[in-house]
């Protein structure tokens, strides 16, 4: 249930700044998620529908996009998505690898009025 905290911080992040930039409305909030991040994006969904209530950002509609996992393999230097099935380096099979994308979520931009 991290997802509310998750929540609770983008709304403290936007709803100032949205109003420090004069906005009266927060329309549009688009999120970025990591696939491996263990965010559920219903749950982000919901809980902004929630929390949201009695904001500018009440009513917003928020956008998530996924950030593909990928890695660096250490054994042979491959870069990129690793073998989903087995999550290991899909050129060489080795599980020695650094996960260089995918675990963060950040947001990417809101549209306000």
């Amino acid at each position: 249930m991290h997802e509310l905290a998750i929540v609770e911080a983008l709304l403290e992040t936007i709803v100032p700044k949205a109003k420090e930039s004069g906005a009266k409305k927060i329309l549009e909030v688009n999120f970025h998620i990591g696939e491996m991040s263990g965010i559920v994006p219903s749950c982000i969904h919901e809980y902004f529908a929630i929390a949201s209530k009695g904001t500018i950002a009440e009513g917003a509609k928020i956008k998530l996009k996924t950030v593909p996992a990928e890695i660096h393999c250490n054994a042979c230097g491959y870069q990129g998505v690793p073998d989903k099935e087995n999550y290991c380096c899909p050129n060489c099979k080795s599980f020695d690898f650094k996960l260089t994308s995918g675990r963060e979520y950040f947001i990417d931009h809101l549209i306000a009025e």
